[in-house]
């Protein structure tokens, strides 16, 4: 239980979306836009992050993203966790690629291991009770600060931050108002969780 089939997200604009980040990160299926102009400022409260294997395929999607219209946040850069780098898309999602890799161990490629969905919440605590209510199984769990979900076979995993935390680590201000701009498609759906991020039934998704 608790596998997101994909996220949609809320653009003015599908066709260029879609275009946009066909070219960026090569998603597929994981990654549906539809339109929606619902008013929304400064922060939405999530980021999707690509994890991948070696610091050239960092450099390889974070080009690509710039390359379709995408804007830095955080240049790319090591640090002593790893190599990765933040930029916003042109509908204003958010968009961190990463790796634990300080060095490539083996020819570049655009390959993503993984897909997370970080949701920056009011109280981490109680969110996490929320999900784990809804058939979500804990994989890693720090206090109030980090909770990372099981995938459950999913091709998207979630995790929860605090709303600063998680904008602090994206390189914005944790303020913004309105729409998230986002819908979540899985098993666990339907139902809107306390900050106001919908999920949707799995067969319930544009792309």
């Amino acid at each position: 239980m608790g596998a997101i089939e994909s996220v949609t997200l809320e653009v003015p604009d599908p066709a260029a979306a879609d275009a946009s980040y066909a070219a960026a990160f090569g998603l597929g299926a994981v990654l549906g836009v539809r339109a929606a102009e619902a008013p929304t400022t400064g922060f939405r409260g999530f980021a999707l992050s690509l994890v991948v294997s070696q610091p050239s395929t960092v450099d390889s999607l974070i080009g690509t993203a710039l390359d379709a219209g995408a804007t830095t946040l955080k240049p790319v850069k090591k640090s002593f966790w790893g190599y990765a780098g933040v930029v916003q898309a042109p509908d204003g999602a958010i968009w961190k690629v990463a790796t634990s890799a300080k060095k490539d161990t083996g020819p570049a490629t655009r390959q993503v291991d993984d897909v997370v969905l970080l949701l920056g919440v009011a109280d981490v605590k109680a969110s996490k009770q929320f999900y784990v209510d809804r058939g979500l199984a804990v994989a890693k769990s720090f206090g109030s600060k980090y909770v990372e979900f099981e995938a459950a076979g999913s091709p998207v995993k979630l995790a929860l931050y605090s709303r600063r935390a998680a904008a602090k680590d994206v390189g914005v201000s944790p303020d913004g108002t309105g729409s998230h701009r986002i819908a979540i498609a899985g098993d666990a759906g339907p139902f809107t969780d306390p900050d106001g991020f919908a999920w949707e039934a799995a067969s319930v998704r544009a792309g």
